[in-house]
């Protein structure tokens, strides 16, 4: 099969093109000939050596594919040999086939094509996992989106709002505050030339939010408390300003504060694929309902994984950045 390979850790021009064996399915696993694959951040980390590969996954970066499933063990399983199905894969989405857990596939949402399903897995297990199971945002509580243009924010801000809550979100132009306010986010912050604690707190007649999805951390980190509410919780999942912060434990104390970190990938099959049943019960009928939907910024060939690269380190798009299978 054809596939995309990281040659050596650097930039971009060291993702090839390459051909390797087609991947061999194990027990509870499905081989899926891939139509679509997403990109995300976290390829990017392992493309430059910042992201080691869990032991036993493939070294071939991807990780959410869609496409059709020709083989695996499926005795007693919810698929059959050529259902449609998008996947959340510990990686090798960047190739012809690939192998995935049963319990991470998940049906192509009633009315979206395999490319829009591909765009899914990745964004929304992470903000299915972190903001509703995790911190758990709830009833009538607001949410901050850091970052709300990237594919996390803009699958947070719909389903948050598609959940009933109000949303507000960050990103680094006015052209994407827009994007994020026609996304359902009731304010968009332009971090680089506002003050994002001054206009929650202001929005929320000085309560501040219940929750934040926060994938900065640095200095961010001791802000978002100040734009907490009491018993407010910040749920962090990257650290793209810094892995360091100096933060007022005072108020943590005090207004009974939750800070909690989690990343996706290293998680078990069985967590991920309890997040599957949730998405598939509460998120994917959103999808039918149109309450919320796929955002595609710009797709590649396979073949051009690297130019792919390139655009997600510019941080120019709003949504997601696919591969073409």
């Amino acid at each position: 099969m054809r596939a995309i390979e990281i040659t050596q850790f650097g930039g971009p021009e060291v993702l090839v093109l390459c051909e390797r064996p087609m991947p061999v399915p194990k027990a509870g696993e499905v081989l899926i000939k891939v139509s679509a694959a997403g990109v995300n951040r976290p390829d990017v980390f392992q493309r430059t050596g910042n992201y080691p590969v869990p032991p036993g996954a493939s070294d071939l970066p991807g990780l959410e594919v869609a496409g059709e499933i020709v083989g695996g063990d499926l005795d007693g399983r919810p698929f059959l040999v050529g259902d449609q199905v998008c996947a959340l894969v510990q990686g090798g989405g960047y190739a012809e086939y690939c192998v995935a857990p049963v319990g991470q596939c998940l049906p192509v949402p009633l009315g979206l094509s395999l490319l829009e399903a591909a765009s899914l897995p990745e964004n929304f297990f992470t903000v299915w996992s972190n903001v509703f199971d995790r911190v758990h945002l709830s009833g009538q509580e607001t949410l901050l989106v850091q970052g709300g243009s990237s594919g996390i924010g803009v699958s947070a801000i719909q389903l948050a709002v598609a959940l009933g809550h109000r949303v507000f979100a960050t990103a680094g132009s006015e052209e994407k505050c827009r994007a994020c306010e026609a996304l359902g986010a009731e304010i968009g912050i332009n971090y680089r030339t506002q003050d994002f604690v001054e206009i929650v707190k202001s929005a929320t007649a000085g309560k501040g939010v219940d929750v934040i999805l926060d994938m900065v951390g640095g200095d961010y980190l001791p802000r978002e408390i100040d734009c907490l509410a009491d018993d407010g919780r910040i749920a962090l999942i990257a650290l793209l300003g810094g892995a360091k912060a100096q933060v007022d434990l005072g108020q943590v104390l005090r207004r009974r504060l939750t800070i909690s970190g989690s990343t996706l990938r290293p998680r078990s099959v069985a967590f991920k694929a309890e997040v599957a049943v949730r998405l598939l019960t509460t998120v994917w009928p959103l999808f039918a309902q149109k309450k919320i939907k796929p955002v595609i910024y710009q797709t590649f060939p396979l073949d051009q994984a690297a130019a792919a690269h390139a655009l997600m380190e510019s941080s120019a798009h709003v949504g997601k950045i696919m591969l073409q299978v």
